[in-house]
């Protein structure tokens, strides 16, 4: 349904650095015939929309998907299943508080760890040492920082694996990326996204769990409707609604456009402005949730993190890259706005 991506004109950088969802007006007449039939249907929720929604991410993303109303559905199915109350799962501390909350509210422990510089992103040496001073380490939450992948993510997930140590990936930001062709979530046991209004793409509100373990699809499928049927699974209502499962729809099919369009202004307008940025390995496409810097810049949407989550919860301990990078990093805004090709402003 998306058209070809055209030549992108030199915009001033304001043209791109204001806030915008990232959603295409083009897309509103798809919607709104969508949520005819979706009225039609008195059918609101647990309809062919969410079913759709699934079915389109899990064929981006290369694994079975279930859809919840939010991040912390999808976590709190993954934390569940894996039977994590009383466990000690390490988390980064430079991530937002929704990471170690999550286990907290499963009944966990949490144990922080540090984070590259290169990449903000847990580090292998954190997980690692997490493992020899907390010999029953449970579980890894591994966030994508940024709207890239985990620099570490494969050496993580080999450890992980080695140790029978559950590895989820938090990838609220990570919509659009790959590495090599594998997207988030393929690495660990499950991965949690996040469909929020300032996400690459967004339902406003909303979340996706995809994982390789059949067992685990099944569960979060009854984890978010209360554990209906049969109630053998303690679920919540984290049902996603037919509406917002909807905008997933045209919003996944315009995933790929939106990335290739923000990916060719970091490279043809922001690169050559800020060489002192995070830098890629090869291979690796962000989907550029973040455009992250290591130096001072006039226009900025401030940080990803400025407080360690360690440091809001009261947890000891230092975290030296950690510390490092919320002192030192900061974010050009770069925001989806369609109307910026050589066609011009479209209507």
């Amino acid at each position: 349904m998306s058209p070809t991506l055209t030549g992108l004109q030199q915009p001033s950088p304001a043209a791109f650095q204001s806030f915008r969802i990232g959603f295409d007006p083009r897309d509103i007449p798809c919607v709104m015939a969508s949520w005819e039939e979706i009225f039609r249907s008195q059918q609101w929720v647990e309809g062919k929309f969410t079913r759709l929604f699934e079915d389109k991410w899990a064929t981006w993303n290369g694994l079975p998907a279930v859809a919840t109303s939010s991040w912390a559905g999808a976590a709190m199915a993954c934390l569940d299943y894996f039977g994590l109350k009383g466990k000690q799962v390490l988390c980064p501390t430079n991530t937002f508080m929704a990471t170690p909350l999550s286990v907290l509210k499963v009944g966990g422990e949490v144990v922080f760890g540090d984070c590259n510089r290169e990449d903000l992103c847990l580090s292998y040496e954190a997980v690692v040492l997490a493992a020899k001073q907390h010999p029953d380490l449970a579980a890894v939450w591994l966030v994508h920082i940024g709207g890239h992948i985990a620099f570490d993510v494969e050496r993580i997930a080999a450890f992980c694996r080695e140790r029978g140590i559950v590895l989820l990936e938090d990838c609220a930001h990570a919509q659009g990326a790959s590495w090599h062709g594998n997207k988030p979530g393929t690495w660990g046991d499950a991965g949690a996204y996040s469909f929020y209004g300032t996400k690459t793409i967004s339902t406003g509100e909303g979340g996706m769990l995809v994982s390789k373990h059949p067992e685990l699809i099944e569960f979060a499928r009854r984890y978010r409707n209360y554990g209906k049927p049969s109630y053998e699974v303690e679920g919540l209502n984290y049902r996603m609604s037919e509406f917002t499962a909807a905008l997933g729809v045209v919003q996944t099919d315009r995933l790929e456009e939106i990335v290739a369009w923000k990916d060719r202004v970091a490279r043809e307008v922001l690169h050559p402005r800020y060489a002192q940025r995070v830098q890629l390995p090869e291979g690796m496409v962000s989907g550029w949730y973040k455009y992250i810097v290591f130096e001072p810049i006039e226009r900025s949407t401030g940080k990803v993190y400025d407080q360690l989550c360690h440091t809001i919860l009261k947890y000891p301990g230092s975290f030296p890259n950690s510390e490092w990078v919320a002192r030192n990093h900061w974010c050009v805004p770069l925001y989806y706005h369609p109307d910026l090709t050589d066609e011009g402003v479209r209507a």
